[in-house]
């Protein structure tokens, strides 16, 4: 008979690679608990209900990946003058360290950052914001600080795009490595995807703001009707 820890890290696997494959809203507990070989009483009795197991099966990645960016944020912000591309730079070594911790594990990461999005799981973004706004405030102080005349309106939009172009990539890294291959002849690995990525995003959070899109409503003219 499994153990507590042993259930428990059953329900967590099945429902990592069932969420970051299908989905949260697409997974049901029914189908995590089947792949797992556990009872639905399982679940209930280690995470209480769906959106708290969907917050552990993130938690796993964000204690590993949280902790060292912030050593990456803190060492960079002592210096006088900052680039954007050292900014992002600091999550070179955290992203690679989840592929030590769970194999293909920034992948994994991603795919399930990014249903975090797409299913529109606001109590997900909820939990990151909160648990890790410390974290999440000193990269808004490098940004600031790498560029300074980005205004707050025009550093949100070029970090969601970020997030985009990131999650995109790192979420198809393994898929990515093998066209490269087979393409082009060359062995890529996911440290080499990070080292085109970064100042990709580096240079597209630079850019000159020229004419970006107010939120402002635009004046519709009425119909002849």
């Amino acid at each position: 008979m499994a153990g507590k820890g042993e259930t428990k890290g059953k329900i967590l696997d099945a429902a990592e690679q069932l969420f970051a494959e299908h989905g949260f809203k697409e997974t049901s507990l029914r189908t995590i608990t089947s792949k797992a070989g556990v009872n639905l009483a399982s679940v209930n009795y280690h995470f209480g209900d769906k959106k708290s197991l969907v917050r552990a099966v993130l938690a796993r990645y964000l204690e590993q990946f949280m902790p060292q960016l912030e050593q990456e944020l803190k060492l960079l912000l002592v210096k006088d003058e900052i680039s954007m591309e050292e900014v992002f730079a600091c999550t070179k070594r955290p992203l690679l360290g989840l592929d030590t911790f769970r194999r293909h594990g920034a992948s994994t990461f991603m795919q399930l950052i990014g249903r975090g999005y797409t299913d529109v799981q606001g109590h997900l973004r909820w939990f990151i914001t909160t648990r890790y706004d410390s974290v999440l405030t000193l990269f808004t102080q490098a940004v600031a600080k790498a560029n300074p005349s980005l205004k707050p309106e025009h550093v949100f939009w070029r970090l969601h795009f970020t997030l985009g172009a990131v999650i995109f990539t790192m979420a198809s890294n393994v898929a990515l490595s093998e066209i490269a291959e087979n393409d082009f002849g060359n062995n890529v690995t996911t440290e080499d995807i990070l080292d085109r990525l970064i100042p990709y995003l580096a240079a597209g959070v630079d850019a000159p703001a020229g004419q970006e899109l107010s939120l402002v409503p635009r004046n519709i003219p009425r119909s002849a009707g």
